[in-house]
């Protein structure tokens, strides 16, 4: 740890001090940095539901067309950790305008790209540009807010990265509907203008350090790049082409472990790393990033399993998925203040286990699915899931990164929002393949259950023949075939969907002890004026 506090010029030059009031000026420029962040975050999951308007839009495939959200991705989990170095060379100031400007400009480049390629550079880009807004609002927050309006900022914070996933697939759905998918990106253009603008006019709050670019590590950020890149893109496209069986995933696989090896080496032994791996040395923000691990693959998991069972058993739209999807981010955006509240007055660990433990009953009840599944059925447990996920990030936000000293905080938010991110990916690839998986096998066992042996399934076909027989003739007995084949597939996929539903609140349900590990941030300490 001590290597991250050799450098006093990278300390931070108009902070205030402990306790006092943060200036109108550094609180506008903060708030519009929030601004930035949720811009950011948004952009992962506004595509999500117009991946197959955009898809016609480029006359691409469904498998190219998957690359416009996986390049995104992969980018900006390569800067997240990256963005802490990037932080203490050019300032706080200087590296969110560049992001905020270079997300713009990229963010108009994908709205105005008439080929597959192109959209694909255009989002790795703005991903790239773009990630270090993420972590840099994170740090800012620590090192600008004390005391009790520290807990207020953390709340807003966890209320943005939790909320702009959420509301993603709405937004995207909407603007899609009435416009254009060109709008997905067009809107950012206007409101990134204004934030790059204020932020170089107001967070002048600390000073860059050139002299780290004269050591400046490229093996480990190549290493790194291909590291992080390499596992995301296994993590991604893994389950769609059966893992290690796929030449270019075993290839992408090797090389991510060559790379790793070469960046946890260099991270270990250099006095100066790309990323500073030794604040996992602190007990708190250890576990802190496990949890956002965790929370992560609820976060991203439920944003992307909910959305595919209305699609793809209920039919719907995208505006639809988006209008049933909502009430998560309105029980959040209520649930927020409560939060706000309590964690002034209550042990930030029994408002985590009461977060992740709420999570863990929410997925279970989701995990009822069935056919007929709608808004009457699921508000209630996605309500809960909303209250939750807030319960769970406001708190594990301050407890991981509140005892740290301040040295220390800004390579530590990327790898915190790292391993949120990391979460999200690993869910994903863990939920499309129970999914696939989960789904043969209840396949097979409807299938035993629906074989010619079975008097009432031999009834049930040629019911549905003799319902057919009028329209279709002798064609009935293979339309009723097929009609019954098609039910017991929906049926399958929805089985498979509750079993995945039931293996997240398992997760959540066994990382509540291990709030038992993580202790209380002192009481105007570093990160304690949480409560």
């Amino acid at each position: 740890m001590s290597a991250t506090t050799a450098n006093p010029a990278a300390a931070p030059a108009a902070l205030p001090a402990a306790g006092a009031a943060v200036s109108k000026r550094h609180f506008i420029g903060f708030m519009v940095m929030v601004l930035g962040m949720f811009m950011a975050i948004l952009d992962i999951q506004i595509v999500s539901a117009s991946i197959s308007d955009i898809q016609a839009g480029l006359a691409a495939s469904p498998d190219e067309a998957s690359w416009v959200q996986t390049s995104y991705l992969i980018a900006e989990i390569v800067m997240i950790p990256l963005s802490g170095f990037l932080s203490r060379l050019l300032s706080t100031r200087v590296l969110f305008t560049i992001s905020a400007a270079g997300f713009t400009l990229f963010s108009l480049a994908c709205a105005t790209a008439t080929s597959l390629p192109v959209m694909i550079v255009a989002r790795a880009m703005q991903g790239f540009l773009g990630g270090a807004m993420i972590p840099t609002v994170f740090a800012t927050a620590f090192l600008l807010f004390q005391g009790p309006r520290r807990s207020s900022v953390s709340v807003l914070i966890g209320l943005t990265a939790t909320l702009a996933p959420t509301i993603g697939p709405t937004l995207g759905g909407l603007l899609t509907e009435t416009f254009s998918w060109h709008w997905l990106f067009l809107i950012n253009v206007p409101v990134g203008v204004l934030i790059a603008v204020v932020v170089w006019s107001t967070m002048d709050i600390d000073r860059g350090d050139p002299r780290l670019l004269g050591r400046f590590d490229w093996i480990g950020l190549a290493a790194m790049a291909v590291f992080l890149g390499s596992m995301e893109y296994v993590m991604e496209e893994g389950p769609r082409w059966d893992w290690l069986d796929d030449p270019t995933i075993a290839a992408f696989a090797a090389a991510g472990a060559v790379a790793g090896v070469v960046f946890f080496w260099r991270a270990f032994t250099r006095r100066d790393p790309i990323v500073e791996l030794r604040a996992y040395g602190n007990a708190n923000f250890a576990f802190g990033s496990a949890f956002a691990f965790i929370v992560g693959i609820g976060l991203y998991g439920a944003v992307y399993l909910i959305p595919l069972f209305l699609g793809r058993i209920r039919g719907y739209n995208s505006l639809q998925i988006g209008e049933t999807m909502f009430i998560t981010g309105l029980a959040m955006f209520l649930a927020a203040p409560v939060v706000g509240r309590l964690s002034r007055v209550l042990d930030l660990r029994l408002l985590l286990a009461f977060g992740m433990a709420t999570t863990a009953v929410a997925m279970w009840m989701t995990s009822e699915l069935t056919a007929q599944s709608a808004f009457g059925e699921l508000w209630l447990p996605l309500s809960l899931r909303g209250i939750g996920t807030m319960f769970a990030m406001v708190p594990v936000n301050q407890l991981a990164l509140g005892t740290l000293p301040p040295t220390m905080i800004k390579n530590a938010s990327g790898l915190y929002n790292l391993m949120r991110n990391l979460g999200g990916a690993v869910g994903l690839a863990l939920i499309n393949t129970l999914v696939i998986d989960r789904s043969a096998a209840h396949r097979l066992h409807l299938s035993e259950a629906t074989n010619w042996a079975r008097p009432g399934a031999i009834q049930s076909i040629d019911a549905i023949s003799g319902a057919l027989a009028n329209r279709l003739g002798d064609a009935a007995d293979h339309a009723a075939l097929a009609r019954v084949s098609g039910m017991i597939t929906q049926q399958a996929l929805i089985l498979a969907y509750n079993d995945v539903l039931v293996a997240i609140a398992c997760l959540f349900a066994l990382a509540v002890p291990l709030v038992l590990f993580v202790k209380a941030p002192r009481s105007g300490g570093g990160g304690g004026a949480a409560h």
